[in-house]
């Protein structure tokens, strides 16, 4: 849910900031969302393999602290001390390791439950988090924007941010050790016998 929140809160009215505090007209939108896509594919792909090697709750736990990059661009947002290409660099830097997060944590969720269930806990966990943070947050930022104060969109940064780092912190405590381990050993199929 943190990570829905906060992915979908930045990346649905990313658009609506451009053009309302930084007048970057709406045709020129593109030019701006291309980067920050570019660190959310970058991020899994370069450092997705070390959740696997380094391990789940570290890197979970590690990369869930990109909320303080959220929060450390948001103050910076709300002081009108970024550009629009400095907030699509902030961004970009920060969604590198949100995505990877985001990508370990979905499957992470799944791993805890048996063979049989796997794909149901998945698609549960999804649809709980996008109907969260895939319908609340774009309106929450939506009313945020409309405002047309920095400080109410920088609040809205602050609010991902924490769920973010609590997150990390649940991650560090309850994630189970999964690297480097066959999924039947992590959770037993339900089928397993003796």
């Amino acid at each position: 849910m943190s990570q829905a929140f906060f992915y979908n809160a930045i990346f649905f009215t990313y658009a609506l900031v451009l053009t309302e505090f930084y007048g970057i007209s709406s045709n020129r939108v593109g030019l701006y969302i291309l980067p920050f896509a570019v660190g959310n594919f970058l991020g899994p792909l370069l450092i997705g393999r070390l959740f696997d090697t380094w391990g789940r709750r570290p890197m979970i736990a590690l990369t869930y602290i990109s909320g303080v990059l959220l929060a450390i661009t948001g103050y910076l947002f709300a002081r009108g001390l970024l550009s629009a290409t400095g907030q699509t660099i902030a961004w970009s830097v920060t969604f590198f390791f949100a995505s990877a997060a985001a990508s370990a944590a979905y499957l992470t969720v799944s791993e805890t439950f048996p063979l049989e269930i796997r794909a149901l806990a998945i698609a549960f966990f999804y649809a709980v988090g996008t109907g969260i943070g895939g319908v609340v947050a774009p309106a929450v930022f939506g009313m945020l924007i409309e405002t047309g104060s920095r400080l109410s969109v920088a609040a809205g940064y602050v609010l991902g941010a924490a769920l973010m780092l609590a997150a990390s912190i649940i991650a560090a405590r309850f994630c189970i050790p999964a690297e480097r381990k066959p999924l039947e050993v992590v959770a037993p199929p339900l089928s397993a016998v003796g």
